[in-house]
């Protein structure tokens, strides 16, 4: 195999990885596992502290984090000079993407036939899944939801929050905090030794305390787990939220400009984006799990 296709096969199932299940899309969720202690009372006109700012964003973020499988939306990824649009969709208990434009042109007549016919293939199939079945194939979901939640408890260990200032972020009042590596943190395995090599930037809208933004660079090289490769510094993520209808506020973008070394020898920079919009309540028995 040519060392462009290797580099291109791995950085496609790279960048997959990173933005759906770990990097600082990680970091966004965790928050919501972290912190079990009760909200801290402020009075009228206090000045609340960077942990007081997380504790508050806790109860909206997991309410956020639980919603987000109610809904279906479209997803356009852009990588280098590539663009694919999809339609996401959950389907008795997990999500089914269906392509239905690329470099924003909409699909022929043929290939739009083709993509309604896988799609009517898989709401066939799942229909007809055993008790056994489905809860396989939904629990492979759940598995890449949760995946993280080692590396996730030990966020609070491994990051000190600091209070850096205010100011206006797409239209919201925001806190921003700074996020460092703890100076003598260990971490528990492999996993979680990337967030040694991480630092970040939160911006907290002061109303809600949801999540506006956040910035990830990575300042020293972390592996990725499961790739042969090593993530340079100078890599960097960035993921902005808003509100959807029904209240949550769920991802509206994810961009990594990254820089990767695959099997200590072949150099890969990539810089793609994902939009998220139109998001809408999934009908109850498109989201029904048996």
């Amino acid at each position: 195999m040519e060392r462009e296709d290797r580099s291109r096969i791995f950085w496609d199932g790279a960048r997959r990885r990173w933005s759906k299940l770990g990097g600082f899309a990680t970091l966004y969720w965790g928050i919501v596992f972290l912190l079990a202690s009760p909200f801290p009372t402020l009075s009228a006109t206090a000045q609340p502290d960077a942990n007081t700012i997380i504790q508050r964003s806790m109860a909206v973020l997991r309410a956020d984090w639980k919603a987000a499988p109610q809904y279906n939306y479209y997803e356009r990824d852009v990588e280098n000079h590539d663009t694919k649009t999809y339609e996401v969709r959950m389907i008795r208990g997990s999500p089914y993407q269906r392509l239905v434009a690329i470099n924003d042109l909409p699909l022929s007549e043929r290939d739009k036939k083709a993509e309604q016919e896988k799609l009517d293939h898989v709401i066939a199939q799942r229909s007809r899944e055993s008790k056994k079945q489905s809860k396989k194939r939904i629990a492979e979901y759940q598995r890449d939801r949760h995946r993280d939640h080692r590396m996730i408890e030990e966020l609070s260990k491994a990051f000190n929050f600091k209070l850096s200032g205010e100011a206006t972020q797409n239209s919201h009042h925001v806190y921003i905090l700074d996020a460092t590596p703890r100076p003598g943190y260990r971490p528990l395995d492999k996993e979680t030794e990337v967030l040694t090599g991480m630092r970040g930037t939160l911006w907290i809208d002061k109303a809600t305390f949801q999540w506006v933004k956040a910035e990830a660079e990575v300042v020293h090289p972390v592996s990725i787990e499961g790739f042969l490769a090593t993530v340079e510094p100078g890599t960097r993520f960035e993921l902005d939220k808003g509100p959807v209808p029904g209240g949550a506020w769920l991802p509206t973008q994810f961009i990594v400009q990254s820089k990767a070394e695959i099997l200590s020898f072949i150099g890969h920079n990539t810089h793609a984006k994902e939009t998220y919009f139109n998001y809408q309540k999934a009908d109850s028995h498109t989201t029904l799990s048996r």
